[in-house]
């Protein structure tokens, strides 16, 4: 986004609220990419919020108040006129490239409408999810994908999220998959391990990090979900179980209901994930450059429990001490 380059250094305190009955602090503020990026003022990343889908609660007044999307509890507080003035900037560049109805959209949707009455029994669905997610932008998804899981941590716990170990969360991620490393989160309970959802979030079970040794046994579940994730997309598995008029109102208005959201949170909880074997997860150890042992012993999977590491698995330890140990507690009160 060229608006984005005149702000590629501008930075501006705020407060920053996690929840309705969470204290203000200070944070600090700065413009990434695609998200604004909400940091505790040492510039540890607290949070990221998605530049779509970000929402001004009192138009015209300062300070201002925003939200990270139409139902996320998070507020963030701005009094700085040059940042309010740039977000503002960006959204308003952000909505005119949104389609807007015209005779284009009606054309569209009477065309859909004829091929829905004529296909609709047969492969029009899952064609229109496929076409659905593959014109859906990554910044779109990355903003759906952080509504399921606020939607998922109210039915598990709200995410795990203190600074210390946000921070190992992101040098764990770099280290397993640095070519493309995922927003990993940890709720305080949940039945499958791991899930992978749409945004290249995953998120993982704290028992994961309390009931394990070694964080190799963690790199494992975590290059296990990115084998399923490749294997079913997510923003796919939503669509297929929101339906053909959920994926309708995606396509025209960029939004899902929440009430969607909330029953595939419910699904992917009681969803049953199958194992992925020694022999296809060996070779994502060898490029990861991890001893797949570890992670071998604690699932009891004989190709990788006996292996001889890779000459290759030389890159020393995979996160330091002190990180594994933030990770242990980040669910600790």
């Amino acid at each position: 986004m060229t608006a984005l380059e005149q702000y590629s250094r501008l930075e501006a305190t705020g407060l920053w609220r996690e929840g309705p009955d969470a204290q203000r602090c200070e944070v600090l503020v700065s413009l990434g990419n695609a998200t604004l990026i909400i940091a505790t003022p040492a510039e540890v990343a607290r949070t990221h919020w998605s530049l779509p889908a970000i929402m001004r609660l009192n138009p015209g007044k300062r300070p201002a108040l925003y939200a990270p999307g139409e139902q996320a509890e998070e507020r963030l507080e701005i009094d700085d006129r040059d940042m309010i003035e740039a977000i503002e900037k960006l959204r308003a560049a952000i909505e005119r490239r949104r389609p807007h109805p015209g005779r284009l959209r009606l054309w569209i949707g009477a065309s859909l409408g004829v091929a829905m009455l004529a296909g609709a029994l047969f492969w029009m669905p899952s064609a229109l999810i496929r076409q659905t997610v593959s014109v859906l932008p990554p910044a779109g998804q990355e903003a759906i994908g952080q509504q399921l899981l606020h939607e998922i941590g109210r039915l598990t716990g709200p995410v795990c999220s203190p600074v210390a170990g946000s921070g190992a969360l992101t040098r764990l991620s770099r280290r397993v998959l640095p070519d493309a490393a995922p927003r990993l989160a940890v709720l305080p309970s949940a039945t499958p391990a791991t899930l992978a959802l749409p945004g290249n979030i995953i998120v993982l079970n704290a028992a994961l990090l309390e009931d394990h040794d070694t964080p190799e046994v963690v790199a494992g579940f975590i290059l296990a979900e990115t084998i399923r994730r490749d294997a079913s997309d997510p923003m796919l598995r939503l669509l297929h179980d929101a339906g053909l008029m959920a994926t309708l109102r995606l396509l025209t208005t960029g939004q899902l209901d929440r009430a969607v959201l909330q029953a595939h949170a419910i699904a992917l909880l009681s969803r049953e994930t199958g194992p992925i074997s020694g022999a296809d997860l060996r070779p994502h150890f060898d490029a990861a450059r991890l001893d797949p042992r570890p992670y071998g012993a604690a699932v009891a999977a004989p190709e990788l429990q006996g292996a001889s590491p890779s000459p290759d698995n030389s890159a020393g330890t995979l996160i330091s001490d002190a990180d594994w140990v933030s990770l242990q507690n980040i669910c600790s009160r």
